[in-house]
């Protein structure tokens, strides 16, 4: 992949050109602020409530397979009703009452005259996305494409630096996991996201070793890493849209952010470029073909 040929001589000829391409073109999409997929798959995500600790533990208790839940008036709202004779995940609701207050302050000022307050709990019921039906909640743009043997190739590489890949389920709904020297990938989806994410995590594991990874944010690694994965699909061929750009503010990074980390960025997409180059056959001497010919 050391040149790249095209027919247009406006197109990237060398892998440099390559990666400064398409990370141009990922600034690009930064800058043009939430595309309509993650506007509205945020927008669906809004209408879920945040649960403390103890109903989080309520709920993986009674339905340890639950990824999403909400009550039944929420999921109305999003367009899915209950099945029948779903069974709800009880959990404790706060029963939250107005208190008045009478004082000299709260009579000169009506902002001052109530008083919210907890009086208590009480049982309410949610279910899990599984137990419902009706129109699919919004989700982020996809990768697709076909990544060829570029999987196999980036895990031999990672193999090679010590870093193991596996694939496990019990990483859901996480896609991806690195954890320093060892990566886990959630099995089921396309090559075209498994390559993507696996990307992904070897930035991970390429840029925020030990050192590193305490002198950054969680959303500076993020995005630096989602950044190598655009490049890098990008130069094998795979349709990324918007799925990068998204990923990234998601995780709240934006253009200035990937621009500082720009020159780390582009080292790293390079030597995972160079590592899914397809290995040179060794040259045929005269000799060899001679014995062939006899």
């Amino acid at each position: 992949m050391n040149t790249i040929v095209t027919t247009d001589s406006n197109k990237p000829n060398t892998k440099q050109e390559l990666i400064t391409a398409n990370i141009k073109l990922l600034i690009e999409q930064l800058e043009a602020g939430h595309s309509e997929a993650l506007t509205n798959y945020l927008t669906a995500m809004s209408r879920f409530h945040q649960y403390s600790f103890g109903n989080v533990l309520e709920i993986a208790r009674q339905m340890p397979t639950a990824t999403r839940v909400a009550g039944f008036w929420t999921w109305k709202n999003l367009g899915r009703s209950v099945n029948a004779g779903a069974k709800g995940i009880r959990i404790l609701a706060p029963i939250v009452g107005v208190r008045r207050k009478r004082d000299i302050k709260a009579e000169k000022d009506i902002t001052k005259q109530n008083e919210l307050m907890l009086l208590g709990f009480r049982s309410a019921y949610v279910f899990d996305i599984s137990q419902t039906n009706g129109v699919e909640l919004p989700e982020m743009e996809r990768v697709a494409g076909d990544p060829g043997e570029n999987i196999e190739r980036l895990t031999a590489f990672l193999n090679s630096k010590g870093i193991a890949v596996s694939y496990s389920e019990k990483i859901a709904p996480a896609l991806g996991m690195s954890y320093g020297g060892r990566i886990a990938l959630l099995p089921g989806q396309s090559r075209a996201e498994t390559f993507s994410t696996l990307v992904h995590e070897a930035g991970h594991e390429l840029l925020h070793k030990a050192e590193r990874r305490t002198a950054t944010t969680k959303t500076a690694r993020e995005t630096e890493a989602e950044a190598v994965a655009f490049v890098v699909g990008k130069a094998v061929g795979l349709v990324n849209g918007s799925a990068s750009a998204d990923y990234i503010q998601l995780y709240k990074g934006n253009a200035s952010l990937l621009a500082e980390s720009l020159e780390v960025i582009q080292q790293t997409a390079s030597v995972i470029l160079a590592a899914l180059e397809p290995p040179i056959a060794d040259e045929v001497t005269d000799e060899e073909l001679a014995e062939v010919a006899a």
